[in-house]
């Protein structure tokens, strides 16, 4: 087992509460109602996108380190940290899975990425792996990113493998409904999985455009059709292994909101989001029995023009026999004289035919005869 299994595997300290603890100051502390930070990676090289906290459904405090949110959620009573991260490193990840009491194996899935659509719970955190998508139009493809979220008593943290989702709207949307936001964690947790099902429709419009256009290329005869099925049907079984989990991770977020005790209008919003969920799932089984069926609507007529392309060489083959056949029937009837012709040319003194008077007449006959009896053969066998 590698060193950092080992160390993503070893139980972390959690203190029994959150005491102050020197540190950097929160210079960097904003004020309610301040603009949500932009979800790109930061240009110092550091993977937190945005930390901020909140407290009844309003940013408080934002900061740029991991060090300074922590130090801050524990002196506010009452606050909730909502920490972004974008391929965090392995200490920075430690660092967050340690203030938090994070589950080793959680921890190591969100280091290890290539997971699985899924939903666990380790005691009072919710661990939830996401994939979501993107359509790229130049190239007409689909790119998947990846999305791991703790969700606790008073935090969320998000942790981003590629390009999709966009959490910064997600933010902005959460902060512009501060209602919705002071909910807690639940909320959020909500607004991410409503954020990332909603990214699907336009992946489903992109697939479902180039579909059509694949149907249009079968029918016109395109030779290149047959590699642009295979890509695209690899691009339909990896959103379906995207979008299936979906329907029981979610049935068992709306299980575990029932069971704690989730107020009844997340359970509302909740349920909105699985009724998104099962239509795009619908939609992406939809596009895989349709590339099954144009793949075998584009094998039956490659056959067929197959076989047209044979059934048009055996034509041009016939042909060529029939008329191999007629110049060897007239060079077999041209034969015949010439073979006479030729001995009656020898240059014997002592052949009897030379002094013969019906020699010549003979010889003539015989060449005709010959020839009319070898055209008659051949005309009846419908060579000539």
């Amino acid at each position: 087992m590698s060193e950092r299994r080992l160390r993503a595997l070893r139980p972390f300290k959690k203190p029994a509460k959150r005491p102050a603890e020197p540190g950097p100051t929160a210079a960097a502390g904003g004020e309610p109602g301040a603009p949500a930070p932009a979800e790109e990676p930061s240009p110092r090289g550091s993977s937190v996108i945005a930390a901020a906290i909140y407290r009844d459904g309003f940013r408080t405090h934002t900061y740029d380190s991991l060090a300074e949110t922590f130090q801050k959620l524990r002196e506010t009573d009452g606050g909730m940290a909502w920490i972004g991260l974008h391929r965090p490193s392995e200490a920075e990840l430690l660092s967050v899975a340690e203030e938090f009491d994070l589950h080793p194996l959680a921890v190591e899935d969100a280091l290890e990425a290539h997971q699985r659509p899924k939903l666990e719970r380790y005691g009072d955190t919710l661990f939830v792996v996401l994939r979501a998508a993107r359509y790229l139009d130049d190239a007409e493809e689909v790119d998947f990113g990846e999305l791991h979220i703790f969700v606790g008593p008073d935090f969320v943290i998000t942790v981003r493998h590629g390009a999709a989702p966009d959490l910064a709207s997600v933010r902005r949307r959460m902060e512009d409904t501060p209602d919705l936001l002071k909910r807690g964690p639940e909320a959020v947790l909500y607004a991410i999985l409503d954020a990332a099902v909603d990214g699907y429709a336009p992946v489903v419009a992109g697939v479902e455009n180039d579909v059509d256009e694949i149907e249009t290329e079968v029918f016109s005869g395109d030779p290149t059709v047959s590699r642009r099925i295979y890509e695209l049907s690899r691009e339909v079984v990896e959103f379906q292994r995207a979008t299936r989990p979906l329907t029981r991770i979610l049935e068992g977020l709306t299980a575990g909101f029932e069971k704690y005790g989730i107020d009844e209008e997340l359970r509302r919003y909740l349920r909105d989001v699985a009724d998104h969920a099962t239509h795009v799932t619908e939609r992406v089984d939809g596009f895989r029995l349709a590339l099954q069926d144009i793949l075998a609507v584009n094998a039956t007529l490659v056959t067929q023009q197959q076989n047209e392309e044979m059934r048009l060489l055996a034509r041009a083959s016939h042909a060529q026999n029939e008329e191999l056949k007629k110049i060897s029937a007239w060079a077999a009837i041209l034969f015949a004289p010439t073979l006479v012709g030729t001995v009656y040319g020898m240059n014997f003194k002592h052949m009897p035919e030379l002094g013969w008077l019906l020699g010549y007449p003979f010889a003539l006959a015989l060449m005709g005869i010959v020839c009319v009896g070898l055209y008659v053969v051949f005309k009846r066998r419908n060579w000539l």
